[in-house]
């Protein structure tokens, strides 16, 4: 589906993003608008956090159960090592940008389910394709 930034309210009801904790895998190109969506879910999850990209400290939390990562330029079998899949096991919604097809395999190798949302910019707004596994 191919939304505007104001129109993100619609992809968050299509997920029914309110009744499904879980993991979602976001990807794209930088400035795609990662963190743009994560800022629109946890709004409409009805948290007035302010959303910032946690690049550098790799996560944040909102509230006591909203997650956001950002593993940019990071290993993924690092960050296991480190207790990241632990991290994702936490009841509450989880928010990974750049959760690539290499944690999407771990993942679905441990019987972890979570959704994939990748993001392209378009004329008119962004494309979002989302697929469950």
């Amino acid at each position: 589906m191919i939304l505007n930034e104001n129109e993100l309210s619609i992809l968050c009801d299509e997920l029914r993003l309110k009744d499904s904790r879980g993991i979602y895998l976001l990807s794209g190109d930088l400035a795609s608008g990662k963190t743009t969506l994560v800022k629109a879910m946890v709004k409409y999850l009805g948290s007035s956090n302010l959303v910032t990209s946690p690049t550098y400290l790799l996560s944040h939390v909102y509230g006591d159960c909203i997650f956001h990562y950002d593993i940019y330029m990071r290993d993924v079998l690092e960050l296991l090592e480190l207790g990241f899949l632990e991290e994702l096991e936490k009841d509450g919604w989880h928010f990974v940008e750049w959760g690539d097809k290499k944690l999407a395999t771990i993942l679905t190798k441990v019987g972890i389910k979570y959704i994939s949302i990748e993001i392209k910019p378009k004329e008119c707004g962004r494309e979002y394709i989302v697929c469950t596994n």
